[in-house]
């Protein structure tokens, strides 16, 4: 197959639910293998009232068909609009989008509905208002391939991680702590069917959550709260007893697992041992750093060979300087040389947005964009579904 430089614009949006990341970067093969070269990075706050109505939307017990739409409509709105503003402030022409939409639901293991058992994902954003109004085509809607193949449709990103940060002599591990958090460790030297990736549990998810209920705010910034806080201990003990940290990868989380009813749970735990709302914050991001750190060393540690490890972290938990000390207290002794993202020449936020520009082009191109080592496929999979301008 000819394989031909494009430039892609990757758009993100993820549980936290927050905004939209557009990555756009340069992608031209090099002996058969994608090089990646980042050439614009914007970020765009959802507007409020768009931000409620997907909160209201995820994971809603009860909502409407035309809620649904109209949410559908109105991201594919706000996606064309943040590509749209990116490409004017860059003065850049692009020749495809990659979109990977607003989760609504994501259902990664089989379970009964009407009759038969199945696993099952959604991402909102029509890709037709997209297309439309960049003028490019547009590829959208990847997770259900792999799903289709047997796999968990997540994580994806691994791919990316691959292709940027596989080193010969030093062990990595990719951590992004976006509103769930999720890794992929790749010995040193490793192909990238020898990685393994999965989803650790909460990201920013609950710290966000009860941000919001104790303090009015829609995150905790720099872990500034938190740090004024007490860890509970006792409490992030009996958190870590969820089912979903013992169990072993593939396997992938979202609101379903730790959204609002989680939250509300985890503050009701730490209202029991007479704590501040500064300590429920504390324990939350304890809960973040704990569930990480376990996830590694049950999981990931054996395999990294004894070589030197790069622990890089990235998503807006990059961010938070509670967390990240919280990390590298722990990692540090497991011989992890925890940094984030920037230190490698990729903003922590543009990560995720490249990596579905990365897939757009791979599907372009009719090649698989999943890594069954990562979700759990039977086989590779050409991801996504192209919606033509």
């Amino acid at each position: 197959m000819n394989l031909k430089p494009l430039t892609v614009a990757g758009v993100m949006s993820g549980t936290s639910a927050d905004g939209i990341d557009v990555a756009i970067v340069r992608i031209a093969p090099v002996k058969g293998q994608p090089r990646i070269t980042l050439l614009a990075h914007e970020s765009f706050r959802y507007p409020t009232p768009l931000r409620a109505a997907v909160l209201a939307a995820m994971n809603a017990k009860s909502t409407s068909t035309a809620e649904l739409a109209r949410l559908n409509w109105r991201l594919g709105i706000a996606y064309a609009e943040a590509v749209k503003a990116t490409v004017a402030r860059h003065k850049i022409q692009i020749d495809l989008v990659g979109c990977h939409g607003q989760t609504l639901y994501h259902q990664a293991v089989p379970a009964q509905y009407a009759g038969i058992k199945f696993a099952c994902t959604w991402q909102a954003g029509e890709a037709a208002l997209i297309a439309a109004e960049t003028g490019v085509p547009v590829v959208s809607n990847f997770r259900p391939a792999d799903m289709a193949a047997g796999g968990q449709g997540a994580p994806l990103v691994p791919l990316l991680d691959h292709v940027l940060f596989a080193d010969r002599k030093r062990g990595r591990v990719l951590q992004n702590i976006g509103g769930i958090a999720n890794l992929t460790a790749m010995p040193a030297g490793s192909s990238a069917e020898a990685l393994i990736a999965f989803d650790t549990g909460p990201g920013n998810m609950v710290m966000d959550v009860l941000a919001q209920k104790l303090f009015h705010k829609s995150y905790d910034r720099n872990g500034a709260i938190a740090a004024k806080g007490r860890v509970l201990d006792s409490v992030v003990e009996r958190s870590m007893r969820d089912r979903y940290f013992a169990l072993k990868p593939p396997k992938s989380a979202g609101r379903e697992e730790f959204g609002r009813e989680y939250a509300g749970a985890f503050l009701a735990a730490c209202r029991r041992e007479s704590s501040t709302p500064e300590d429920v914050l504390a324990t939350a991001t304890a809960l973040t750093a704990e569930s990480i750190v376990r996830s590694f060393e049950r999981f990931v540690l054996s395999g990294m060979q004894g070589k030197p490890i790069d622990y890089i972290v990235s998503g807006g938990g990059a961010r938070n300087h509670k967390l990240m000390l919280m990390l590298a207290n722990r990692l540090e002794p497991l011989g992890c040389t925890v940094t984030t993202i920037e230190e490698f020449g990729l903003p922590a936020a543009a990560k995720e947005a490249a990596a579905f520009a990365l897939m757009a082009w791979m599907t372009w191109h009719q090649l698989p964009g999943n890594v069954p080592a990562a979700t759990g496929a039977t086989r590779p999979a050409i991801l996504g579904q192209i919606t033509y301008a």
